[in-house]
């Protein structure tokens, strides 16, 4: 009997798919639903301001980043489990000369690499779904938050008793399905580490969009790139029937993206 993967072999299993370039090349700049205007939308939910102290968990190869670095003019850190995607998000932030405002760091959500209570904001994008201790990283963001700072999370959202066999295994699961949440247990994860819920938004739109633009994404692959993906080891056979089951789950309310805001209880200590 196969047993299941460990927390850590599972950070590790998501680290090496969102750092390589075929996942880059499925997903596009921006590694979520909604792309860069759900960010905006997320970013205004927080009222940030210039030289506001944000910190972005798992913050991939930088879009988020340095959105809120160069449109926000905020102070951003960014962390991420995989070294590859540090490196990256260094080097787009040097290129477009923003390292005077954003920063990038390898770290674990679950054991963030910061001071208690120094951001006034904490964000995270299509990620804590995929975190295998959910609460232990919610302490986290709320720890490494100022009294009354806000957190904003917009992630995928699943009824997790109707999820069909195509979206239950380990590569949905990276994929950010298999173990996401409904809204409202994402809401009780917060309010057990002291964040309480503010706003919430449903955007089940930009999941579809994304499963489309990823079907679109991989066809083309096919056709351009087959050699490339033999070589690198790359399987998306079972690709096709994952985005169907994950259109079907949409439509029928199974699954879904949202958008959170949250704030630090003042008197937390």
């Amino acid at each position: 009997m196969t047993r299941p993967p460990s927390g850590e072999e599972l950070k590790v299993c998501c680290a090496a798919a969102y750092s390589s370039d075929v996942v880059a090349l499925l997903l596009g700049a921006s590694y979520h639903p909604g792309g860069t205007a759900l960010t905006r939308r997320l970013a205004d939910g927080l009222a940030l301001t210039p030289g506001a102290r944000v910190l972005d968990v798992a913050s991939g190869r930088g879009t988020t980043a340095l959105l809120l670095a160069d449109a926000y003019g905020s102070d951003v850190d960014g962390v991420d489990y995989a070294p590859a995607n540090t490196a990256l998000a260094q080097g787009a932030a040097q290129a477009a000369g923003l390292t005077d405002r954003a920063r990038f760091t390898t770290g674990d959500a679950e054991h963030l690499p910061h001071r208690d209570g120094v951001f006034d904001a904490v964000v995270c994008e299509c990620a804590l779904c995929t975190f295998p201790d959910k609460a232990r990283a919610a302490a986290e963001f709320a720890r490494v938050l100022k009294p009354g700072g806000r957190l904003g999370i917009t992630d995928v959202t699943a009824d997790t008793d109707r999820l069909p066999p195509e979206l239950s295994g380990l590569g949905a699961r990276i994929a950010c399905i298999a173990d996401a949440r409904p809204l409202r247990q994402y809401t009780q994860i917060l309010a057990a580490a002291g964040l309480s819920t503010l706003r919430t938004e449903r955007h089940d739109d930009a999941m579809l969009r994304m499963i489309d633009q990823i079907e679109a994404r991989l066809n083309l692959l096919r056709i351009t790139a087959a050699a490339r993906l033999t070589e690198a080891g790359v399987d998306l056979t079972a690709a096709p029937a994952v985005l169907a089951a994950a259109r079907t789950a949409v439509a029928d309310g199974v699954l879904g993206y949202a958008l959170l805001i949250a704030e630090r209880n003042p008197r937390l200590a």
